[in-house]
């Protein structure tokens, strides 16, 4: 296993309960998103693939037949059974698995999901053919994940805020890439559409346990980033900021 999927179990699994109660997770415009996407039937079987805590799981699973959650990290698969319980649902199994080396059959699913989680592959064009690997003809991988600017200096503050903050995290990347890296695994790919995400600073920097040596880091970053930066991220006094995420349905021809 990588060092990257190490730090991933380390850092997510001492916090795994945070995922579960944090409201940016549990909410936001790009769920409803995923799920009108997928032109749900009520008889899907459907991969949350790196899922977290659950909440796309628990969000798909009243529409459709079976859903399993998948996440390299055992607490945040305690998470989602403990999220089930709490909606009363009894369609979500959960297993531990890395999303680069799916243990699934071909042409199993027929609809992937990925939310919040892709930052943090190590290698995102290996889990988007794995992805293609597993749905069936026609089925759709749905990604919801913060993106990244195409504009060089955008780019590279938010990959440095999200490093300091979180030594797992790998990349954000640019909806041109995500179009790309879709593109060459065979998928046919939609934008659907961008949104806000406003972080309380505090809460953010609480939910991974950011130590006080990189919180104290990331002020002093924004203190210094340049006028065009902070409005652009819409900095405000207690630090608190917005990102934006993208959703993207991706059909398997």
């Amino acid at each position: 296993m990588s060092d990257t999927k190490q730090s991933v179990q380390q850092q997510f699994g001492q916090v795994a309960a945070n995922y579960r109660t944090s409201a940016v997770h549990a909410a936001g415009s790009d769920l409803a998103m995923m799920v009108k996407a997928t032109e749900l039937r009520g008889n899907e079987r459907v991969l949350d693939a790196g899922c977290g805590a659950g909440h796309t799981a628990v969000t798909f699973a009243p529409h459709v037949g079976q859903v399993t959650a998948l996440d390299l990290t055992e607490t945040m698969l305690e998470q989602v059974n403990l999220l089930a319980q709490e909606k009363g649902l009894s369609n979500i199994t959960t297993q531990r698995g890395d999303v680069e080396q799916l243990p699934f059959d071909d042409a199993s699913f027929d609809i992937v999901t990925s939310r919040y989680s892709a930052h943090h592959y190590p290698n995102p064009r290996q889990a988007v053919n794995e992805f293609f690997r597993v749905l069936k003809p026609g089925g759709r991988f749905i990604l919801s994940d913060i993106v990244a600017s195409e504009v060089p200096v955008m780019d590279t503050f938010l990959q440095t805020i999200e490093l300091l903050r979180d030594i797992s995290h790998v990349r954000d990347h640019s909806i041109t890439q995500w179009q790309a890296m879709l593109g060459e695994a065979g998928f046919e790919t939609t934008l659907l559409g961008t949104a806000p995400v406003p972080l309380n600073f505090d809460a953010w920097v609480k939910r991974i346990a950011t130590p006080d040596q990189q919180v104290a880091m990331l002020k002093t970053l924004w203190d210094s980033a340049p006028t065009s930066i902070r409005e652009a991220f819409q900095v405000e006094a207690d630090y608190s900021f917005t990102l934006t995420v993208a959703v993207l349905a991706a059909v398997k021809a």
